[in-house]
């Protein structure tokens, strides 16, 4: 029987515009497009999950204004569970600012998190069934820390296994790292946790030992175009980037995230679940925006089968 999954994080709307090049500072260069559409970290991973089959729920807070109508109108197009979007009238929806290089697909962000940083402990407990109900929690750091350090306790106190996936890069005290059943940081985010540069299979070693020791007991890195590593502390595995045209990289580690976790509230094992991920992350890049972009249930089941049938 398939798992729940609980997704704790981020709505943000975004505001993306595309040109040939980057601007350097103090420089404008005019774009080939612009577009507004759904994001945030949270939110791209509860889609990339729900579109790839999972059973799950997504807890958020969104402010009364144009941005979280837009979110609430997503959500109920893609038939996604919204009972516990919960709602600030004194803070505004969060926002992004994207602009991705149309000739290499590489993006560069900004963003204010916005209403989802103003989630109170009373918010948490409001959710509290659920929470306690999930057999996975997947959270990031794109949220109020007090409210997802409460979640985690909750989560961890009653048995749901917590996947952390600690974007934007920063901090964490070990006593949150303990709650954690699995970690999956890009290489950035590893060395900002860690102290250890990422740039290989043996570095990349070298940062999970820096995460098992501290308790967790799965730990993914992706590496961008050399692949992801995972290990579960007796087992190590490097999986080769999937080699696809790439669009727009901006929201890949959300959908690797959500398939990812997908697959693991399906019964499938780490190594499984890192290769079904890295399905999910490559079709999110062949299209254009976040959200919207996210691969279905179909199409990633046919990738994973034409890449790993014979493993």
């Amino acid at each position: 029987m398939e798992k729940s999954i609980l997704v704790f994080g981020s709505f943000v709307a975004d505001l993306t515009g595309r040109s040939e090049k980057f601007p350097v500072p103090g420089e404008t260069v005019l774009a080939n497009s612009f577009a507004l559409g759904p994001g945030g970290k949270g939110s791209n991973q509860a889609v990339a999950a729900h579109r790839a089959g999972a059973k799950m729920r997504f807890i958020s807070k969104l402010g009364t204004d144009a941005f979280g109508s837009m979110a609430k109108a997503f959500y109920q197009a893609e038939g996604m569970d919204t009972r516990y979007l919960l709602e600030d009238k004194e803070h505004a929806t969060g926002a992004a600012l994207i602009m991705v290089n149309e000739a290499s697909g590489q993006n560069m962000i900004m963003v204010n998190i916005g209403a989802c940083g103003c989630i109170t402990q009373e918010d948490v407990e409001a959710c509290r069934a659920s929470i306690e109900g999930a057999d996975y929690l997947l959270v990031q750091l794109e949220i109020n820390l007090d409210a997802l350090a409460r979640v985690i306790d909750i989560a961890h106190e009653s048995g749901t296994k917590v996947i952390l996936n600690p974007a934007p890069a920063q901090a964490l005290p070990d006593e949150l790292l303990s709650k954690v059943y699995a970690v999956t940081p890009n290489e950035t985010e590893a060395f900002a946790l860690t102290g250890i540069e990422v740039t290989s299979q043996a570095t990349a070693h070298q940062a999970a030992e820096v995460f098992l020791r501290k308790g967790v007991c799965q730990v993914v890195i992706t590496l961008g175009s050399q692949g992801v590593y995972c290990t579960d502390g007796t087992r190590e595995e490097m999986y080769p980037c999937i080699t696809v045209q790439a669009v727009d990289t901006t929201g890949a580690g959300d959908a690797f995230n959500g398939g990812f976790v997908t697959a693991l509230a399906r019964g499938w094992d780490l190594f499984q679940a890192t290769r079904y991920g890295n399905c999910v992350g490559a079709l999110s890049v062949t299209r254009k925006g976040t959200a919207p972009a996210m691969p279905h249930q179909a199409e990633i089941d046919e990738l994973f089968a034409k890449m790993y049938e014979q493993d």
